[in-house]
């Protein structure tokens, strides 16, 4: 059977599988407004479901490394679709039948666990399968998730329009298929013999890799950056710049996502003709540019437009540095992918969770709480400097 047999299925499954991660990831912010009247939340309460969702994630990311090469890449990704499946589900289900927060909360660390297996494992599989250029698929995969963002973003919003915001509970069933259905397409994909070698790095060996720590930092800061605007992008729309739901999320998280991905597909075509290291300065200094610009405008109009642009300023920060770890630490394996996603979604619970205990601070005062966001950027800068440095002592090439 060619499905079998063709690695272009398993691209395909692998595009699919950080499709899921985004519904996980972003159709729940959607409605922390609404969870705010319906059920009472406080911000504080909103922030903790952000740090809870990427906290379970990277309990995920540090556990997994111990198990992935033992039960293999292909267990592994039925039981990610698996828990994503049930997790979503149990959305719609869950907070009707128990306590809302309480069901709010068993929902997100069901669909968490899912979601952080599969950053640990879609990104070192993709790595295996034959591909003209590394960094350029590793683009082009995480390109999904941002097709993924905007999707729920879109069909969410028309939804939401056909059958009000108090149907919420119908769309989450509805969004749980999509896991179900490519966790089948999984079990049939082939799955490359590299990742079954067990030839990578242990984890003490990684641990005594300073490059490591350098690119830990970079990964950290890549995760902060792009999920503290994307998961605050539609409360701080609809709230701190009083617009409606619809255009909030139209305008806000959902142009967030097409240029994320336009910026993944982009690099995709170009990455052999320009400096990655470069590439990702570059987007550094443009999301600085994009926080301040939400956070400090006048004009509700141009504050959007910074959080739209913030997408493509944060768009090849996560998949470029795989890439570039992959690169200068080639026998990691997937104890260090494994790692790194569990730095990245430390920073995207720091991240968050910074901007949502700032905006308490002042008073509900979210574009205040939003520049809080510029630190991380900042920081991903001296992370790229490090690296280099490290490079220059260790006699490599300056081209990336």
């Amino acid at each position: 059977m060619k499905l079998r047999q063709d690695y272009k299925y398993t691209f395909y499954a692998s595009y699919a599988g950080y499709f899921v991660q985004a519904i996980v990831n972003n159709f729940l912010p959607l409605l922390f407004l609404t969870f705010q009247k319906d059920f009472a939340l406080s911000y504080d309460k909103i922030s903790l479901l952000i740090i809870i969702n990427f906290g379970v994630q990277l309990i995920i990311d540090m556990v997994s490394a111990s198990f992935i090469d033992r039960i293999g890449y292909r267990t592994s990704a039925l039981l990610a679709h698996a828990f994503a499946f049930t997790g979503l589900f149990g959305l719609g289900i869950f907070p009707f039948i128990l306590p809302p927060y309480t069901g709010i909360i068993l929902s997100i660390i069901i669909y968490a666990t899912g979601s952080g297996l599969i950053e640990v494992i879609i990104s070192p599989l993709v790595e295996a399968c034959p591909s003209q250029s590394k960094s350029g698929s590793m683009s082009l995969l995480h390109s999904f998730y941002c097709w993924g963002q905007m999707s729920v973003v879109l069909l969410s919003t028309a939804f939401f329009t056909l059958f009000g915001v108090s149907s919420w509970r119908y769309l989450a069933l509805l969004w749980s298929i999509i896991p179900l259905l490519n966790g089948i397409f999984f079990s049939l994909v082939p799955i490359p013999d590299a990742l079954s070698d067990g030839n990578g790095m242990k984890i003490r060996e990684l641990f005594r890799t300073k490059l490591f720590y350098v690119f830990a930092l970079i990964m950290l800061c890549s995760g902060a950056s792009e999920i503290a605007m994307s998961q605050w992008a539609s409360a701080f729309a609809e709230s701190g710049l009083k617009v409606s739901k619809t255009v909030g999320d139209l305008l806000g998280p959902c142009l967030f996502a097409v240029l994320m991905g336009s910026a993944r597909v982009l690099y995709s075509k170009i990455s052999e003709k320009i400096s990655l290291t470069k590439m990702m300065t570059a987007s550094a200094l443009l999301c600085i540019i994009s926080y301040l610009t939400a956070s400090l405008s006048p004009l509700p109009l141009l504050s959007l437009f910074g959080c739209a642009l913030c997408g493509l300023s944060v768009g090849i920060m996560w998949p470029g540095t795989f890439s570039l770890a992959a690169e200068k630490i080639p026998a990691g394996g997937t104890a260090m992918f494994a790692f790194l996603a569990l730095f990245g979604d430390t920073g995207c619970s720091l991240g968050p969770g910074s901007v949502g205990k700032a905006i308490t601070l002042f008073g509900g005062d979210m574009n205040k709480g939003m520049l809080v966001g510029t630190v991380f950027p900042l920081l991903l800068i001296f992370g790229l400097y490090l690296m280099q440095n490290a490079e220059r002592r260790m006699g490599g090439s300056p081209r990336t």
